[in-house]
């Protein structure tokens, strides 16, 4: 086994890797870049290397500042987590070449499954069935225009070195192709260097579900079983969970033997996961070959769970030359499994990435792994897991993924890891970024996830029940925020009765006003101190008496007859509001502060967050219609598209495609419909 590995990666699956070395007595070495030096992982390993700047092109994709790294503090092999490197067939034979272990499969397998065409027609070889479609070399846009008629609409594009939904658009119809095949290759080119595109068949009503893999360099080959990755936005995954849902023996078998087929073909060692997209009839399902990941996936907790294996230990086994742990006879699956992804993101703004500071990052109880009596991992996952990239305190960046951690609960029946999630989830508090904690709440108590009607399309499918949803009333959320208010009015004032400014008097009755800003709009509340000191509220059309007292986690409220918990984190004007039931923000509206301001500027458009602008689709002195896209930019990985919040006049552009823009920085101005641009 190995004594020190490098670990060129970041986040939580660097912090991932760290712990299973750690358990396994492997010193580990992490790289980081000029934006992660306070980060997470760098405090997680024995020693870390500064490998260059903050984007990833000047840190963690310069290879050979990485190699170099791991010869100059004597470690034996490189664990590239997954993203950046992990499937870079050129790094693998580097690493080889400068004597370290790439912990990973042989750079032969990475270049056999990498390129999605290539793949297509080797898995066609090995007798894995495919979705129709074009994976030829050829890529003139005439010729992928003709070849998506042949298929027929509705056609996926997909970028041919990608993963990860980047690269990928679905064309309803032909007017619609060349833009999508145009943004798709600029995507491509932009993520993975290569701009070539693949077309398939748009599956109807389709499932992702995929293989876990392992083979050794003995020719042991297993599959692990399957993870049900349907809940997806922007091809991307949001919650995955093992076994899938309404699987048969026999079609799992099938899919497992395929999925080893596929390994077996390319010579596969190490971790890997064979993706396949499934087809639903009346009758049963048919699944299609769609991707092989030449790495570890982002949701390998959920099979560690079924398992109890730690997938990470075995990558190491297996790259130290061992054979595998266990035999394909010997697996088996207990219980069910379930991660969601915790993103810094805005769902009700089309996910839009967020950066910023984790004012407050509060997480449920948790362990990686029950033990047994030897301290090594036990058939049965824990009920609650977290792997965590950022803790509070941290700042999310606007130069990686949204990813700030992935919760995964484990229970004997999916109905019983469908409650754990949930009640996971309401323990889970973040406040400084937007996030996607309750959007997840809503998914979990969605009907087609509860009830396991999955497809892709879920999200859109229950879109009613999962966007702009408040779950916290107004009454309750202001009872919490005025509860807190005089809880720490009187913390200040101390005992002395005559410092409260709650209203408190010897005699008669006092009322105090609050105001508040509230789901966007402004709210009022009363609250009246009675001679005996109660306190009685007046707000959102209720009344009754507010009582409320300290409680572990945060107040124990009663107003109106009814009590909840409440947890309130004060930040200025703005509190954040925790129930069990979800989550809220209410601002205190000072009326002297407010007084005398004016509607809100118009005709500007400005930078969701920091990014580089791709693209500007219009002109000065172009009239443009509400909605119309006006620019693109790149911010995280991701293409955002910024269109026109009404009618109007371009009135000016105020950057050139490739500038590098702030957050808050406006890039065009609008005149009102009809103005003339100056």
């Amino acid at each position: 086994m190995f004594q020190k590995i490098l670990i060129a990666n970041r986040g939580e699956i660097a912090c991932r890797v760290a712990a299973t070395a750690r358990r396994l007595g492997i010193r580990t070495v992490a790289v980081y870049s000029e934006a992660d030096a306070r980060a997470r992982h760098v405090r997680a390993c024995d020693e870390a290397v500064a490998i260059g700047g903050s984007a990833p092109r000047d840190s963690y994709l310069r290879w050979e500042r990485i190699i170099e790294a791991a010869k100059r503090t004597g470690a034996q092999a490189i664990h590239p987590g997954y993203g950046f490197l992990s499937e870079n067939e050129e790094f693998a034979q580097a690493c080889q070449e400068a004597g370290l272990v790439f912990i990973g499969p042989p750079p032969s397998a990475i270049q056999a499954m990498g390129l999605k065409a290539e793949s297509k027609q080797l898995m066609e070889k090995a007798g894995v069935p495919l979705v129709p479609g074009y994976h030829g070399r050829e890529q003139d846009p005439a010729l992928l225009r003709r070849e998506a008629a042949r298929i027929g609409y509705p056609v996926l594009i997909k970028a041919s070195a990608g993963g990860g939904g980047k690269g990928m658009r679905a064309v309803e119809s032909e007017a619609l192709f060349d833009d999508a095949l145009a943004s798709c290759q600029r995507e491509a080119q932009n993520s993975f260097g290569d701009a070539a595109v693949l077309i398939e068949r748009y599956v109807q009503r389709p499932r992702h579900i995929e293989i876990q893999v392992f083979g050794d360099t003995h020719g042991n080959c297993v599959w692990l079983f399957e993870r049900d990755c349907s809940v997806q936005r922007r091809h991307q995954k949001v919650l995955e969970e093992a076994p899938a849902p309404g699987m048969t023996e026999a079609l799992r078998r099938e899919m497992g033997e395929a999925a080893v087929a596929a390994a077996r073909a390319v010579n596969y060692v190490g971790a890997g996961t064979v993706e396949f997209i499934v087809e639903q009839r009346e009758g049963g399902m048919q699944f299609f070959f769609m991707e092989m990941n030449t790495r570890l996936q982002v949701e390998h907790p959920v099979t560690e769970a079924i398992t109890g294996l730690d997938l990470v230990e075995w990558q190491l086994r297996v790259a130290a030359g061992e054979p595998l742990p266990k035999r394909q006879d010997e697996l088996h699956i207990h219980g069910h499994a379930i991660e969601a992804r915790i993103c810094a993101e805005n769902p009700d703004n089309n996910f839009l990435p967020a950066t910023g500071r984790l004012a407050v990052a509060r997480w449920p109880a948790h362990v990686a792994f029950r033990r047994n009596a030897q301290g090594e991992p036990g058939l049965h996952a824990a009920p609650v897991r977290l792997d965590a990239g950022f803790g509070e305190g941290d700042t999310i960046s606007p130069f990686y993924d949204s990813m700030i951690a992935k919760l995964i609960v484990h229970g004997a029946t999916r109905e019983q890891a469908l409650a754990r999630l949930d009640a996971a989830l309401a323990q889970v508090q973040i406040v400084g970024v937007a996030n996607n904690v309750q959007f997840l709440r809503h998914v979990v108590r969605s009907r087609s996830f509860a009830q396991a009607d999955l497809d892709t399309a879920l999200i859109p499918r229950e879109e009613a029940a999962l966007f702009n949803q408040q779950p916290v009333s107004l009454a309750r959320a202001a009872a919490a925020a005025i509860a807190a208010a005089l809880r720490d009015e009187r913390l200040q004032a101390g005992a002395d009765p005559f410092s409260r400014r709650d209203g408190w008097r010897s005699h008669g009755v006092t009322t105090r006003r609050f105001e508040f800003e509230f789901a966007g709009e402004r709210a009022a509340a009363e609250l009246a101190c009675l001679h005996d000191g109660a306190l009685h509220l007046r707000v959102d059309g209720r009344e009754g008496l507010l009582a409320f007292e300290a409680a572990p986690d945060g107040l124990a409220i009663e107003f109106d007859g009814e009590r909840f918990n409440a947890r309130v984190d004060r930040f200025g004007e703005v509190d954040h509001v925790f129930t069990p039931q979800g989550a809220a923000v209410i601002t205190a509206i000072d009326l002297l502060a407010h007084a005398g301001e004016g509607a809100s500027e118009g005709g500007r458009l400005t930078a969701p967050m920091p990014g580089k602008v791709l693209s500007f689709a219009v002109k000065a002195g172009d009239t443009v219609k509400k909605g119309q896209a006006l620019a693109v930019m790149e911010a995280m990985k991701m293409e955002h598209t910024i269109a026109a919040p009404g009618d109007g006049v371009v009135a000016e552009l105020l950057y050139a495609p490739g500038d590098q823009v702030a957050e808050g920085a406006e890039l065009l101005k609008l005149a009102s419909a009809g103005a003339t641009a100056q």
